[in-house]
């Protein structure tokens, strides 16, 4: 089982960076892919970006591709999510979320079987 914990959220202006950081504890990160997700009010969980196990594959919405960009470091157990150019419509609780199928990436929210507690982006405009 694995516990996940992201970090890194908070208000920024918009055209602004923010870093997001989703650290993993317990076994089988490292075989696992990790999606990022958000939350809007009122709004219905959206996915944002993903990571195969290995990195080799990567997978972006289309609201995030070009400013957004998703890594992993398995030593660490932490996946990031780098989020530039942020718009006031970015703003969100963001969440990590593990797949136990590495490879190939998924979108859906049903296929993630651990999930982080969230951490709030506010962009201001």
């Amino acid at each position: 089982q694995v516990q996940l914990v992201e970090s890194g959220g908070g208000l920024v202006q918009a055209g602004g960076s923010l870093r997001l950081s989703c650290a993993a504890s317990g076994r089988g990160f490292s075989s696992y892919a990790i999606g990022w997700f958000r939350q809007a009010p009122g709004k219905e969980r959206e996915f944002v970006a993903a990571i195969s196990w290995s990195a080799s594959d990567t997978d972006y919405s289309d609201s995030v591709k070009v400013r957004f960009t998703i890594s992993r470091d398995n030593a660490k157990k932490t996946v990031y999510l780098q989020m530039n150019s942020l718009k006031p419509e970015d703003t969100a609780v963001y969440y990590c979320a593990a797949d136990k199928i590495g490879w190939p990436i998924r979108r859906q929210n049903d296929n993630y079987s651990y999930w982080g507690q969230g951490t709030q982006v506010t962009v201001s405009s």
